[in-house]
């Protein structure tokens, strides 16, 4: 009587633990902290998985930015994770460690170089094969002095990327941030409807 008494106790006990577990693991996966990894040099990592992340926007660079030195037009693919963009549709500002990624892309046109167009059926301006990737950060203790964002680059050219990042200089990425949308936490939010209106998804 005994051990069939201890074994309808063991057996509740283990369904009870399995029950604990399988509510606690939701909390802790939305606890986690920032997608942003770092080596022992101070490098940035990869990121990975951030095309399921929420695509913002996909502003078109022209052909003469830059005065044609970095191979555009491109199209920029922007991605950040949907637990820092429900914090900025809520506060209007990113929380700490907020990533968002910019996947360049090349774009396939429906007009050759001597001006002639392409068979009918293919009309528009379409996302070509990838072609790079600028990274920023959101870590007001390490960047201080950028005001708060971190700017990273893994190569502009086609697959593979870098797989790490040194943080780049005021005068590459920051300095036109901090000219330009200082007053919109460092980011071209008037690019990306989804942000800058705030209607959520």
């Amino acid at each position: 009587m005994m051990q069939k008494y201890l074994a309808i106790v063991g057996g509740v006990g283990l369904v009870a633990a399995s029950v604990f577990l399988l509510n606690t693991r939701p909390v802790a996966a939305q606890s986690q902290g920032s997608a942003a990894m770092f080596d022992s040099n101070g490098n940035m990592k990869l990121p990975t998985g951030f095309r399921k992340w929420v695509f913002v926007g996909a502003p078109l660079t022209p052909d003469g930015l830059n005065n044609g030195k970095a191979g555009f037009p491109e199209y920029h693919n922007v991605y950040v994770e949907a637990k820092n963009v429900d914090v900025y549709l809520k506060t209007g500002s990113f929380p700490e460690g907020t990533v968002i990624v910019k996947e360049l892309t090349r774009v396939l046109s429906p007009m050759f170089p001597d001006g002639s167009r392409t068979e009918p059926s293919w009309r528009g301006f379409f996302n070509g094969e990838y072609n790079g990737i600028d990274l920023t950060i959101k870590d007001s203790k390490r960047f201080a002095k950028t005001n708060g964002w971190g700017f990273f680059t893994f190569g502009h050219h086609p697959l593979p990327y870098e797989k790490t990042s040194a943080e780049k200089s005021v005068t590459e990425c920051a300095g036109c941030h901090i000219a330009n949308v200082a007053a919109t936490d460092m980011t071209w939010i008037q690019f990306y409807p989804l942000l800058r209106d705030k209607k959520g998804y």
